[in-house]
């Protein structure tokens, strides 16, 4: 399962223990008129930034660890608090007037996630300890690179941490409170804003209902328009795919996983301290081994270039993930439409140039969209004329 960091404020998070929710959203207040549409009346910068916001909502799901991160103020510095429990999926409660608790908040917290207790520990550790403190770590992939990633780019409100890192956060959540949760039995928590502590609410046997609007997200009619149009959507696809890998039914999942069980889940992976981001990144275990799935996405024929994203994308997961969380990496190129000659030909050179680096053959995925539908084929599998197979 994946754990998710949710960015609050004193004002917020109050809010969000007594309701039992986390959430994200734009600034400007945007309506989400395309959910479940083909058009829009957003500009497309702005349809684009709501869509990877619930690209990044959308990979939550039940059962996994959520933490929040309060932000600093007042001389009091920014703490990890947790931990909790997504109980499903996330869901869009529209961007007007009526959103719930839109007034209480201060803010529009467009796309949400309902939670419950796991293990609720009153302190919180502060960034400092967490990100900074490095006199316990031995080598420098110990550090907790997603949020250090986070902070240094500062424009996410929803960011998902390795399965590494979630270990580690989890354990200083833990110590920090001296091992000592809350109540277990407790439903209803609250922030005691003097203590910068989480206690236990006036009515420990109940939280606050949680009433507001519960709109499923569906993106699909957004992309047949954009396709057919000649549009990009590449974010809406992405977007897409997340919402529904791992499913029993999706048709990508059984390309990508066969029998094996999804165990993380990512998209926009930070992978380094400039902007490079892995699209799409699964980890799972097959066979009894370990394997990290780093995913390029292109909504337009793949080139060459993409190539050289995918070994910066290897090299850093072989210097920075595996030494966490030894295994195998198994790189997929998804691309829209037949690829090209010297594509292939340089997909055979990446695979050479990485047989014995603790690495798969790449595998090219190729996506179609339908009347109802997208459409996957592995084409690694499937060799094109006068070509030999990949793998």
């Amino acid at each position: 399962m994946t754990a998710h960091v949710f960015i609050v404020d004193e004002r917020t998070f109050p809010l969000h223990l007594r309701y039992q929710f986390a959430g994200t959203g734009a600034k400007d207040n945007s309506c989400i008129d395309f959910n479940g549409a083909p058009g829009t009346t957003l500009h497309h910068s702005t349809e684009n930034l709501l869509v990877g916001m619930i690209a990044d909502v959308s990979r939550i799901r039940a059962g996994d660890r959520v933490i929040f991160y309060l932000q600093s103020k007042g001389g009091m510095e920014g703490r990890f608090y947790g931990i909790f429990r997504a109980t499903g999926e996330a869901f869009i409660d529209n961007g007007d007037q009526n959103q719930f608790l839109l007034h209480e908040l201060g803010k529009s917290l467009t796309f949400r996630v309902l939670l419950e207790p796991d293990e609720v520990y009153p302190k919180g550790v502060t960034e400092w300890h967490a990100l900074d403190e490095i006199k316990h770590l031995k080598a420098p992939y110990q550090m907790l690179w997603s949020l250090i990633y986070r902070k240094l780019k500062g424009n996410r409100g929803c960011t998902m941490i390795t399965l590494y890192e979630e270990e580690m956060l989890c354990r200083l959540i833990r110590e920090h409170s001296g091992n000592q949760p809350l109540d277990h039995e407790s439903q209803a928590h609250d922030f005691d804003a003097p203590s910068w502590e989480i206690v236990v609410g006036e009515d420990p046997a109940a939280s606050s209902p949680y009433t507001g609007g519960k709109e499923e997200i569906s993106l699909l009619p957004r992309i047949k328009e954009k396709h057919a149009k000649g549009q990009s959507f590449e974010v809406h696809l992405q977007a897409q795919i997340v919402k529904h890998l791992g499913g029993a039914d999706d048709a990508l999942t059984k390309i990508l996983l066969g029998d094996a069980e999804l165990e993380w889940l990512g998209n926009e992976v930070s992978c380094g301290v400039g902007m490079q981001r892995i699209d799409l990144m699964l980890a799972y275990r097959a066979n009894g081994a370990h394997h990290v799935m780093p995913i390029e996405l292109k909504a337009v024929q793949a080139s060459i270039g993409n190539m050289n994203q995918m070994q910066r994308y290897v090299d850093w997961i072989r210097q920075y993930y595996l030494p966490t969380q030894s295994g195998v990496i198994s790189p997929v190129l998804l691309t829209k439409g037949a690829s090209p000659a010297d594509l292939i030909d340089a997909v055979n050179r990446f695979n050479a140039a990485n047989v014995r680096a603790a690495c798969d053959p790449l595998r090219r995925v190729e996506f179609t969209v339908a009347d109802d539908r997208i459409d996957y084929t592995d084409q690694s599998r499937v060799p094109s004329a006068g070509t030999a197979p990949i793998r």
